[in-house]
């Protein structure tokens, strides 16, 4: 177990421990002394928070007095930090981001010089040195730091160069929401330099405003925009740039599940696709029954997009994601990118000659409720008798055409109860009984502790 890493970085409240100035200059320096043994050369962005910029001036000192070279990029997507890190042969590269939190929050995610999150090992050496006293090197041997002022261009350019050269979007008009986050200079400009006619919504960060009524987990101002400019197609971004929500024509709301199915079978029907598509235990059944008839391998990960993409690794499949947004095409790149994945949902538009709708036409998805019951404390479902046997009667009922999951949060006392199945009305019976067994489990344990 970790003290400060969690599965995804480190992120907390800004102002309450480890989430300090204080922390920052004293993390920046243990990941000097980790990574200046492979190269001198770190790289740190961030998203538009205003908490990013204490944070950069804290990381950079802490880093510069281990000893290692600092390169500053400034409000950069998080996607764009793990590009960067390998195109400028960084031994590592920081983002100060707390992704769709709220921008009271923030946090810390670290890239491997190949732009792959960091191992335990990695994260387990920076411990190491945070618990150690602080001393800074000779004068002589202190860091450089420096400004990349030609970041975004490059990102820029490197999203345009995944999409297929003579291919346009001209004709397309497409609202992309940047939630006042890290995309906001990086995301209209690569689809409107790709020929399509760009809306940009959520693009004047002001350091507070950040996530707050826009992006992808706020779909309703994209929704709206979308209907009122009658556009084709409408792309929300979160905070950092890794989650992708979309939005037809329509003014239907999809999201990662519809994302993968487009993509995989596009990938299919042009005759590139190669094994098959990860993703979570959130995924919907009909996403998983809608690859099985048409022949494309399915697995499912842990919730998080580490997990999503430490299977594909290990089955050697390129593409995968969660319901939230975050798609993996590691063909392409190396982690979660929302813009990438945008550009090939609209390949897939461009080259079919279909809207988003029509793509989506063989996805049927299953009715799904999900209901979080508070606990005094987590426990595992899994080692409940009572829950057990709850959760076989709810599958005998499904008869094999739903899914039941009943998980502890990681971050909160909350038992998510989720059900999944052809009939709603079934579903909401389910997940009532469940929520009911679920918190009677909780009321034994509290008064077994009292």
């Amino acid at each position: 177990m970790r003290k400060y890493f969690g599965t995804d970085g480190i992120r907390g409240e800004v102002g309450k421990a480890p989430i300090t100035p204080e922390f920052m200059l004293k993390l920046g320096w243990a990941a000097g002394q980790v990574f200046k043994e492979h190269d001198k050369k770190i790289l740190i962005g961030k998203d538009t928070r205003i908490s990013g910029y204490m944070f950069e001036s804290a990381l950079e000192s802490g880093i510069v007095a281990a000893g290692a070279d600092v390169r500053l990029v400034g409000p950069m997507p998080t996607p764009a930090i793990a590009y960067l890190t390998r195109t400028f042969r960084a031994s590592a590269g920081i983002v100060i981001s707390a992704s769709h939190n709220p921008y009271t929050d923030n946090g810390i995610k670290f890239f491997s010089a190949q732009g792959g999150k960091i191992s335990d090992e990695i994260e387990e050496r920076i411990e190491y040195f945070l618990d150690q006293p602080m001393e800074v090197v000779k004068s002589e041997l202190i860091g450089r730091a420096k400004r990349i002022d030609d970041a975004a261009g490059r990102y820029i350019e490197y999203c345009k160069g995944t999409f297929p050269i003579g291919l346009q979007l001209s004709g397309l008009k497409i609202v992309v929401d940047c939630a006042d986050g890290a995309t906001y200079h990086v995301a209209p400009r690569v689809f409107s330099e790709l020929g399509a006619d760009v809306v940009a919504v959520g693009v004047n960060p002001d350091g507070l405003n950040i996530n707050e009524v826009s992006g992808a987990t706020k779909p309703e101002l994209l929704r709206k925009n979308v209907l009122a400019e009658g556009a084709d197609l409408g792309i929300a971004l979160d905070g950092d740039g890794d989650r992708l929500i979309l939005v037809d024509a329509k003014g239907v709301v999809r999201d990662g599940d519809d994302v993968l199915y487009i993509i995989a079978n596009h990938l299919m029907n042009t005759g590139r696709f190669n094994g098959g598509v990860v993703g979570t235990l959130m995924s919907n059944f009909g996403l998983e029954l809608a690859f099985s008839e048409t022949g494309i391998g399915f697995s499912r990960a842990k919730v998080g997009d580490r997990y999503v993409n430490e299977k594909l690794l290990q089955h050697g499949w390129v593409l995968g994601g969660e319901p939230s947004g975050h798609i993996v095409c590691r063909d392409i790149t190396t982690t979660g990118d929302g813009i990438i994945a945008a550009l090939q949902v609209l390949r897939a538009m461009v080259e079919e000659e279909k809207t988003l709708e029509e793509l989506l036409e063989g996805l049927v998805k299953f009715p799904q409720r999900l209901k979080n019951v508070r606990v005094a404390e987590r426990f595992a479902p899994a080692e409940e008798p009572s829950l057990q046997k709850a959760i076989a009667h709810a599958n005998e009922r499904l008869n094999g055409l739903g899914r039941v999951l009943l998980r502890a949060s990681g971050t909160e006392p909350l038992i998510r109860v989720m059900v999944e199945g052809r009939d709603q009305v079934m579903v909401d019976e389910l997940v009532d009984i469940l929520t009911e067994e679920v918190q009677a489990v909780a009321n034994r344990k509290a008064q077994s502790i009292g």
